[in-house]
């Protein structure tokens, strides 16, 4: 794989004080869609994701369920390892930070940084929450109801003083601004980017990096006594999957910096202002983007267990159907910014652009071949300018896809390949294949090559989005070799190729009478 090109993309590793939900599946998704166009795109692709298992949480969730700490973590990671299964993602790993691999790695950050002078030990004052698992300033605070103080994400906070190891973030703010206004993309969208560095340049504290009110968790290297704080614990493990500290492994020197980081908002300052700074400290490169995704709500309201709206992706995938939920999840809204889950919407985008758009046209092209070409491709005559025209849309579509999906414009890609579908519809309809049969034949042939072709190229583009039904459509057509290198010419449907009676893959839905 030497001369491959290497591609390592992250999801944020879940918190396992709660079951899956739908922001958990739709950052997954978004990653598993880029890895698999990478690596249909003939890149080496790592893809993590995996579960955060310590902090003071973990170990509350465990004592109230009445069960060990460990065992509690081992039953909430296989949610995530299920939901990874039944949304079909394509991970390379599933990391868990209990494994003793991730503890060999976060301890020897840690001693690294302790020996670079980044780290020394005090004492920690101030507002800390347990649900959000971070230490926040007194001018981050809000009032609450009766002048309660709260986190900016509106969760409790309660007063701490306890003995504490302190990383020297403050010697890191050039530095970061530095990184932010010099490396193209670092942190994306621009808005995020922006908040990123008003918050360095607002001026850093020095961050608290252990507790010792409560032990579960990985213990402070020569002290334990201490645990680490869940964020440099949790973080690490984009290196410990790669083999860190050992950074000759072959993972490691071919993956390493990670291509992109994607996390929700509510941690773009984790990842995109402590992470690299632990980077920097420890002389380590830094990875060279970190995305911060919105968020869902349903239906116009905020998304709360206590409103009891939290949206299930399990009940949605039995509901409908998968695919069409990873199409929904994706192309709903511009990547980046918050999105709202209507089910009427799902509906009508589905059947529009699935049952109603490649579906339908897939159905009546492989149909009019099974049925009026004796079930195989027919055998093209000469093509006309609307052809070729037509053609050339199809071959050059994965160019601008590339530019928008290396951008994570998930949204403007899926676009760019619509406008195909719409395309196709045109063509098929403008040429009237089926008036052709008795008027011109051997023209009926050329039209029907075409739109089989069309079918197979689409197809092969939709993988990444959708591919349990593309490899269905793939497979009703006989085309084994599915990558993007065979996109054009080189790839083009033989004549004679079976083409036996096609089954529908994109069925439509409707919502329950009631709503």
């Amino acid at each position: 794989m030497s001369d491959q090109k290497n591609f390592y993309i992250t999801t944020p590793i879940y918190y396992v004080n709660d079951v899956p939900h739908i922001g958990h599946a739709y950052t997954t998704l978004a990653c598993d869609v880029l890895a698999r166009f990478k690596r249909l795109s003939g890149y080496n692709v790592m893809f993590l994701t995996g579960t955060d298992e310590h902090g003071q949480k973990v170990e509350k969730s465990a004592l109230a369920a009445e069960i060990p700490p460990q065992e509690f973590c081992d039953n909430v990671s296989s949610r995530f390892n299920e939901l990874a299964s039944a949304m079909n993602f394509s991970n390379d790993q599933f990391i868990r930070t209990t494994e003793d691999r991730h503890k060999k790695a976060v301890q020897h950050l840690w001693k690294t940084l302790e020996e670079k002078g980044f780290i020394y030990a005090d004492s920690y004052a101030g507002w800390y929450s347990v649900r959000d698992e971070a230490f926040y300033a007194e001018k981050e605070l809000i009032e609450g109801e009766g002048s309660e103080k709260l986190a900016p994400t509106g969760a409790p906070v309660e007063w701490v003083e306890e003995p504490s190891y302190f990383f020297k973030l403050s010697a890191f703010e050039d530095q970061l601004i530095e990184w932010y206004e010099t490396s193209e993309g670092a942190v994306q969208p621009k808005s995020r980017l922006n908040e990123v560095k008003s918050f360095v340049k607002g001026g850093l504290e020095d961050l608290s990096i252990s507790r010792t009110t409560f032990s579960w968790g990985v213990p402070v290297p020569g002290n334990d006594k201490h645990i680490m704080y869940v964020w440099i614990d949790a973080l690490t493990n984009y290196l410990t999957a790669i083999g860190y500290p050992d950074m000759e492994n072959e993972d490691y020197k071919a993956f390493w910096p990670a291509d992109v980081h994607m996390v929700g908002k509510d941690i773009l300052r984790f990842h995109a202002v402590y992470w690299p700074a632990f980077l920097m400290a420890a002389d380590l490169p830094l990875p060279k983007r970190v995305f911060a995704h919105g968020w869902w709500t349903n239906e116009g309201q905020k998304i709360s267990k206590s409103l009891g709206n939290v949206i299930d992706p399990f009940e949605l995938i039995d509901s409908y159907s998968l695919d069409a939920v990873r199409y929904f999840l994706l192309h709903e809204v511009p990547f980046g910014n918050d999105g709202d889950f209507s089910r009427q919407s799902f509906v009508n985008r589905s059947n529009a652009a699935l049952a109603n758009g490649i579906g339908n046209f897939a159905q009546r092209s492989l149909s009019m071949v099974h049925k009026n070409c004796d079930g195989k491709v027919p055998q093209p005559g000469e093509f006309t300018d609307e052809d070729k025209a037509f053609l050339e849309g199809l071959d050059s579509v994965l160019a601008e896809m590339t530019e928008h999906m290396d951008n994570q414009a998930f949204h403007k890609a899926f676009d760019a390949l619509w406008k195909q579908v719409t395309a196709a519809d045109g063509y098929i309809s403008t040429q009237e294949p089926w008036k052709l049969k008795k008027a011109d034949p051997q023209r009926m042939e050329t039209v029907l090559y075409i739109c089989v072709e069309a079918v197979r190229q689409l197809s092969i583009l939709m993988q990444p989005i959708m591919p349990d039904s593309c490899a269905k459509m793939l497979d009703q057509m006989s085309v084994s070799e599915r990558g993007f290198d065979q996109l054009g010419v080189k790839g083009r449907m033989q004549a004679g190729t079976a083409i036996p009676k096609p089954e529908g893959v994109y069925p439509r839905f409707e919502l329950p009478a009631e709503e």
